[in-house]
């Protein structure tokens, strides 16, 4: 994965966590997106993304056991695996952690499915359907963090809402993919 291994402090996709939250070291510093492995979603996607970027830098709980960080996290695709290239913030890499997908493909294919259905209801439904259809996408979204957090156990220890905003992360790839 050439893409997952570059960053550019230019990217729109990155971005580093607020100096408040600097003290701990159990914490991803910044956040990029493989260029090479995302490609543009529409506005609602973009949206979601951005968001996801922004509440992982915000608080999150993040750790690689015996390493030290704040740690630099680029997510890609490298043939059809998802890719964690980890890296301390000063840049000293860490590891790269490869998980296959296959074991996302139902909870992806759902999410899409529930998420199209929510991004229409917004415009269109009423305030009680669009309740009922984010339900089920809230659950649709933990059952994946679930998974995340279960693929990454011995390897990278992360909290519940940490796993959430990976995964639409995750999310956001796929829609490339």
């Amino acid at each position: 994965m050439s893409g997952a291994a570059k960053s550019s402090e230019a990217n729109s996709q990155d971005a580093k966590a607020p100096e408040a939250k600097a003290k701990s070291p159990h914490r991803l510093a910044v956040v990029t997106l493989d260029e090479e492995s995302i490609g543009r979603g529409n506005p609602d996607q973009e949206h979601e993304r951005a968001i996801a970027i922004f509440d992982i830098l915000e608080d999150n709980s993040f750790t690689i056991p015996g390493r030290e960080g704040p740690y630099a996290l680029t997510l890609g695709l490298v043939e059809s695996k998802l890719a964690f290239v980890i890296k301390r913030e000063d840049g000293e890499p860490v590891m790269t952690h490869l998980l296959s997908l296959t074991p996302f493909r139902r909870v992806i294919r759902d999410y899409e499915m529930i998420c199209e259905s929510y991004y229409n209801a917004i415009r269109t439904a009423s305030p009680t359907q669009i309740e009922a259809i984010d339900m089920g996408r809230r659950g649709l979204h933990n059952e994946a963090s679930d998974l995340l957090r279960q693929r990454l156990e011995g390897k990278v220890d992360l909290d519940h809402d940490t796993a959430r905003r990976l995964f639409t992360l995750v999310f956001a790839l796929h829609w490339k993919a």
